[in-house]
């Protein structure tokens, strides 16, 4: 068990990790940096080979470990709520960036098809290559879905995680609002999971995903 979590903690820092080399990337801007006295207030502790930073608290004369413990489960709990709220927000916005962008290429293509022998061939080839970008699209929104729902996989298991640290600690308060989360989310999830499978079942019907250009289409812009 214990060798499980380390592993599912390093997935997390993975997926966090590869998160902020992408936006870094798109953002060009510089990593902040942690003031002078914060910085001195932390250490770093490896763990399974990935570097993290843990705030040092002192332990005040009139606390006990007890407290201390369930101190730490609430900030563990807290924590994993939001990865959690922030992988949620990141999965629901590519689940509705790629309907969106479904939606768009369904009726482009439909109303190709349908005024395909009214156009000129050159209005034909325009929007077959609208057609195309739009294809395009819709790929790259899939792998947005795909990448954040990995993330948000990791995050919901790391939050049960911290919620069984909670109990365990005797900070129950912390436990339940954990699970609460946990719950909204994988319903929200769901839906947003049932509205994308709708999107795809009109565009597998649709062909517009696949389907290669007409023949006479074809045909007519050879002829001119």
């Amino acid at each position: 068990m214990a060798v499980y979590r380390r592993k599912l903690f390093a997935v997390g820092l993975s997926c966090a990790a590869s998160l902020m080399s992408r936006g870094s990337c798109q953002s060009g801007r510089r990593p902040a940096v942690l003031p002078t006295l914060l910085r001195k207030n932390w250490m770093s502790l490896s763990v399974t080979g990935a570097l993290c930073a843990v705030p040092f608290i002192q332990k005040p004369e009139n606390s006990t470990h007890a407290y201390l413990v369930r101190r730490a489960s609430s900030l563990v709990r807290d924590s994993a709520n939001a990865y959690l709220s922030q992988t949620t927000s990141a999965l629901l916005d590519s689940f509705s960036g790629y309907i969106k962008a479904v939606n768009r290429l369904v009726t482009i293509h439909k109303r190709y098809v349908a005024s395909m022998s009214k156009l000129t061939s050159a209005e034909q080839d325009a929007i077959w290559q609208v057609i195309l970008r739009q294809r395009q699209e819709v790929t790259a929104r899939k792998n947005d879905c795909k990448l954040f729902e990995s993330c948000w996989v990791t995050a919901i298991n790391l939050s049960k995680l911290a919620a069984e640290v909670a109990v365990n600690a005797g900070a129950d308060q912390a436990s339940v609002t954990g699970q609460d989360s946990i719950q909204l989310t994988e319903s929200q999830v769901e839906n947003a999971r049932q509205q994308v499978l709708e999107a795809d079942r009109q565009l597998k019907d649709s062909k517009a995903e696949d389907s290669e250009r007409p023949q006479n289409a074809l045909s007519t812009a050879m002829e001119d």
